[in-house]
């Protein structure tokens, strides 16, 4: 049963990490800065668009300029989620699921640090939010899914707890 845990951790990140790679590569094909949009869909310009920017910071254009701790703390990142998995109860394929995406999503974003200068391809650009690309995206949804996965079981350990919990506990007794 472990191992198809390892396998969803595994498919997930490399299933992320293809993707991500993929799809950076086809924007790089565009001049720095272009914006390109499908023939027809120019209306939705304004609101939703692929352009072809670069960050060397963190995910959504933060902490520009530290391309080498993002670097390091990425391989920190994929590390502690290797160790974590190993402890991981394995009855919870959402947060295998989830764990792989922010570890494909780390990695990917490694590989455009360690062959592009420092710097990540961002191309998914939405109103006047930070450019960012499919690995931030696959860090954000995956960090999403565990919280909320993890304050669920919490919520349901807690609710398991007082209903299985003696009513009469810690309340005197007249009978005795």
């Amino acid at each position: 049963m472990k191992y198809l845990g390892y396998a969803r951790l595994l498919v997930t990140s490399v299933v992320v990490i293809l993707l991500d790679q993929w799809s950076k590569y086809l924007v790089r094909q565009l001049p720095l800065g272009d914006i390109w949009m499908p023939s027809g869909w120019d209306w939705l310009t304004p609101y939703a668009r692929i352009v072809h920017w670069y960050n060397t910071g963190a995910a959504f254009g933060s902490f520009q300029g530290f391309g080498l701790v993002f670097t390091l703390l990425a391989f920190v990142v994929v590390g502690f989620i290797v160790v974590y998995f190993q402890k991981l109860a394995m009855d919870h394929w959402w947060m295998e699921v989830a764990l792989g995406m922010q570890m494909g999503g780390a990695i990917g974003n490694v590989i455009d640090r360690i062959t592009n200068e420092m710097k990540v391809t961002d191309f998914i650009s939405i109103g006047s939010f930070a450019v960012f690309n499919i690995a931030d995206s696959a860090i954000t949804v995956g960090t999403v899914i565990l919280v909320a996965g993890m304050l669920y079981l919490d919520k349901r350990a807690a609710k398991l707890t007082s209903t299985t919990e003696d009513p009469s506990a810690g309340k005197d007794n007249p009978g005795e």
